[in-house]
């Protein structure tokens, strides 16, 4: 099985002072120690960096070199694969989001969702299973 990567749980799994790290760590480690695999598209690593180098968001942000960085180990690892949005991808995107009659902050989650379904990701690892559950296919997975 491949699960697709949702921000918030690799924010999770990266950033110690997060309530639930350990669990997001030991979610992945499962899911890899199974032989499954994981996927990411590159707009989940444009906003990881965005949040953990974020002063607002923790006490001890990263500086924006190793955010950076971490995203390139994500982006680099063996047991990840790359999901990229094209034009089909983009055409599902603005269906769901009209067809869902969405607002403005849904825009990133209808993309990223659009994204996997197209690469065939059923599970996603996400913090909040009600971003995608509007879209149907996928089973959400949490730390």
């Amino acid at each position: 099985m491949n699960y697709g990567v949702d921000t918030g749980f690799l924010v999770a799994a990266e950033v110690t002072e997060h309530p639930e790290h350990k669990a997001a760590r030991n979610r992945i480690t499962a899911i890899l120690a199974g032989g499954d695999r994981l996927s990411l598209a590159p707009q989940v690593l444009a906003e990881f960096i965005h949040v953990v180098t974020d002063p607002r968001r923790f006490a001890q942000p990263l500086p924006i070199d190793e955010g950076r960085d971490l995203a390139l180990q994500w982006w680099s690892a063996a047991e990840v694969d790359h999901a990229f949005p094209n034009d089909a991808i983009v055409r599902q995107f603005l269906d769901w989001h009209g067809k869902h009659r969405l607002g403005r902050k849904r825009l990133l989650d209808t993309l990223l969702a659009a994204t996997y379904y197209s690469v065939g990701v059923t599970h996603l690892l996400t913090m909040d299973s009600a971003d995608f559950g509007i879209f149907g296919p996928f089973t959400s997975v949490g730390p």
